[in-house]
């Protein structure tokens, strides 16, 4: 029997929306989707999807700096972490078995960690599995 396709919309602040739409990210082009044990996520022109399997981490954070985190995805120079965000309260951390691919077109960059700034951050976090941390 096949999981049912969840989805959780992004939670926009306006002074978010308006820095994210310049880059072509918008409430209609993105998305957070948990469906045949994959975990996918769109935010504009950047993608992920990877199998529930590969995640080790979930966890909820936040809050955060306008300045880092507004606009396009963002990439974390000391970790290689990916960022989509779209309000500065709170989010979900998912860290991965083995690094995904996302914030470049070819998938050269590879990264640890995603954060998620989605409407239902506990619910969200249920359906990955749970909150959980690294043993």
């Amino acid at each position: 029997m096949s999981s049912p396709e969840m989805s959780y919309p992004f939670r926009f602040e306006r002074r978010y929306e308006v820095v994210a739409r310049a880059f072509g990210v918008t409430p209609q082009r993105t998305a957070i989707l948990v469906a045949g044990g994959r975990l996918r996520a769109r935010f504009g022109p950047w993608s992920i999807d990877t199998p529930l399997t590969n995640l080790t981490t979930v966890s909820l954070t936040g809050p955060y700096a306008f300045l880092k985190t507004a606009g396009p995805a963002h990439l974390g120079f000391t970790d290689h972490g990916l960022t989509f965000a779209t309000n500065s309260q709170a989010g979900v951390c998912v860290e991965f078995v083995e690094p995904i691919s996302g914030i470049d077109p070819f998938g050269r960059i590879r990264h640890p960690n995603l954060t998620l700034t989605p409407a239902d951050c506990a619910g969200l976090a249920s359906a990955l599995g749970g909150l959980r941390s690294a043993a």
